[in-house]
């Protein structure tokens, strides 16, 4: 067996290349002990969460959809979360890169982590378990897993009192849910969605069953959903000119809800976020969908 003794060259070069791996785990152990300190926030609900753990202050730039809480507004905005650009958020010299599950495209963030920046992909599935994992992922990125915990439980408190509260009413109303896809272009929920989540939630049922995920909205499918109750992102009922502009829609101002009058617009992030606000939006839905709850339950 021949021993080979490498050359004075290859020997710097493998110390440049042990130096350049050992890099990002020295960043990671900093992280640990220190929590990040420039952190770009991908997603509302990420960007709630950070807020509610009281570290919104290493926070250098959202993304276009978190709009809560105010002081989101004043941070740069890298784009849309489905859209991202890695040189604009590469240029902000951030140490971690907080996104949500749905965040992309996926080239953009290895980009991201090939330019030595940490990325932590956060959890996304809308369910009262769901914003749980989501906390914990954002608390723990964060180095503040304690305040995560805590912040879970008191969510998930008040997830599970608006539940028991809902059981109160044996009534199920059908809910059409809407959200804006450009001007006056509309999109349906149907079966698995953060909308059928939220509906649940506050004591309704999804009427679209036909399909899963949005679809544009059809009028076949206004007429088999039947809804009772409209709900719609305040984005959406804009941009059919108010509740006056949805009822002169084909299809939807002969819908039994449209009919009646019952129609509610909510903030859209509050309603299909799926983070600290949940309980807030289910809690203000159930006392739209069920106005003959008793009194203690409906303002708790």
């Amino acid at each position: 067996m021949v021993s080979r003794i490498p050359c004075a060259a290859c020997i710097c070069a493998l110390a440049v290349t042990l130096l350049a791996a050992a890099a990002p785990s020295a960043a990671a152990a900093e992280r640990a002990a220190n929590g990040p300190g420039r952190v770009v926030a991908i997603g509302g609900a990420v960007t709630e969460i950070i807020h509610a753990l009281g570290r919104l202050d290493t926070v250098v730039a959202v993304d276009s959809t978190s709009t809560y809480p105010d002081a989101a507004d004043e941070l740069p905005d890298v784009g849309y979360m489905r859209q991202l650009s890695a040189e604009p958020i590469i240029a902000l010299a951030p140490d971690l890169v907080i996104a949500a599950a749905d965040a992309g495209p996926p080239v953009v963030l290895e980009q991201l982590r090939e330019a030595g920046i940490a990325v932590t992909r956060v959890p996304g599935e809308p369910s009262p378990d769901g914003v749980v994992d989501k906390i914990t992922a954002v608390a723990d990125a964060l180095g503040v897993p304690e305040r995560g915990h805590r912040l879970g439980r008191r969510v998930a408190d008040r997830i599970a009192a608006v539940r028991e509260r809902v059981e109160a009413t044996e009534a199920r109303p059908r809910v059409l849910t809407l959200i804006a896809a450009g001007p006056g272009n509309l999109m349906a929920a149907g079966r698995e969605t953060s909308a059928e989540a939220i509906v649940r939630l506050a004591g309704g049922r999804n009427a679209v069953q036909a399909y899963s995920g949005f679809r544009p909205l059809s009028a076949e499918a206004v007429i088999t959903a039947a809804p009772e109750w409209i709900l719609l992102t305040e984005a959406a009922l804009d941009s059919l000119g108010g509740s006056d502009g949805l009822r002169q829609r084909p299809g939807l101002g002969n819908t039994p809800a449209a009919r009646s009058g019952r129609i509610i617009a909510m903030d859209g992030l509050l309603m299909l976020g799926f983070g600290p606000r949940t309980p807030q939006a289910a809690a203000e839905l159930a006392r739209a969908l069920h106005p003959d709850l008793p009194a203690e339950t409906r303002d708790r």
